[in-house]
C-alpha cells in the first residue's frame, strides 16, 4: 500500500484544532478552529475528494475517540461520514481492546513493523487524516510515500507544529498543487530520501 499523510496546517506549520477549540484533545490551546473560516466549496471538495480515495485509513487513538462518535454517526450523509465509515480504519493504540465503530482494526505493539507489512502485502492507498503525531512518527519512521499539505493562510502564533524545530530532513518531489479562492493550497508531495544540501 502507498502510505499517504493528508494534514491541514496553518502557514506557521500548526496542525492542531483545525475544526475548532477542544478541551479535551487540546487543553489551553484558545486559537482553535482556524481553518473553518477558509473553507469554500472548492477547497471542501478537495478534501472530500481525498477521503474518498483510499483503500484504508490510519488513525491515532485521540483522532479516532473525535471521529469515531462523529462520523460514525453520518452513515448515509453522502460525504465525509460515508466515506470513512465504510471503508476499512486501522487505529494506533495499546489500550483500545474493543472498538465499535465499524471496520476497525487495531495495531499495537510494534507499530512500524506493522505498518510496514501492511504496505508490503496490501494493494492500495493507506491515508493518515488528523493524527498529526502519529504523521509525524510515521515521516520520521521513513513510512510515508506522500504527503498533502492543504495549508491555510493564516498565522496562530502558537500551537503544535506539525514538523518541529530539530528533527529528521526530508527530500520532496511536488506531485501536483491546486490554489483554492480563499488562498487555501493544496500541495502533494512525493517524499524520497534526505536532501542534496549545496
Amino acid at each position: 500500500m502507498k502510505l499517504t499523510v493528508h494534514i491541514q496546517i496553518t502557514l506557521d506549520g500548526v496542525a492542531q484544532a483545525n475544526g475548532g477549540n477542544n478541551e479535551v484533545t487540546d487543553p489551553g490551546f484558545t486559537r482553535g478552529g482556524w481553518a473553518l473560516p477558509l473553507g469554500d466549496d472548492e477547497g471542501v471538495q478537495y478534501i472530500l475528494d481525498a477521503w474518498r480515495r483510499p483503500d484504508a485509513f490510519l488513525l491515532g487513538r485521540k483522532t479516532y475517540d473525535m471521529f469515531a462518535p462523529y462520523w460514525g454517526s453520518q452513515v448515509g450523509d453522502g460525504g465525509f461520514g460515508d466515506a470513512i465509515s465504510l471503508t476499512p480504519k486501522y487505529v494506533v493504540s495499546d489500550t483500545l481492546i474493543d472498538p465499535t465503530w465499524q471496520g476497525t482494526t487495531v495495531i499495537s505493539g510494534d507499530v512500524a513493523a506493522a505498518i510496514a507489512d501492511l504496505k508490503a502485502t496490501r494493494d492500495g492507498e493507506l491515508l493518515v487524516v488528523g493524527s498529526a503525531a502519529l504523521a509525524g512518527w510515521l515521516l520520521q519512521q521513513r513510512l510515508v510515500d506522500e504527503l498533502n499539505l492543504v495549508q491555510f493562510p493564516v498565522i496562530v502564533g502558537e500551537g503544535k507544529r506539525f514538523f518541529p524545530e530539530h528533527g529528521p530532513d526530508y527530500a520532496l518531489e511536488l506531485i501536483e498543487h491546486r490554489v483554492f479562492p480563499t488562498g487555501v493550497v493544496g500541495q502533494t508531495f512525493r517524499v524520497g530520501g534526505r536532501p542534496e544540501y549545496a
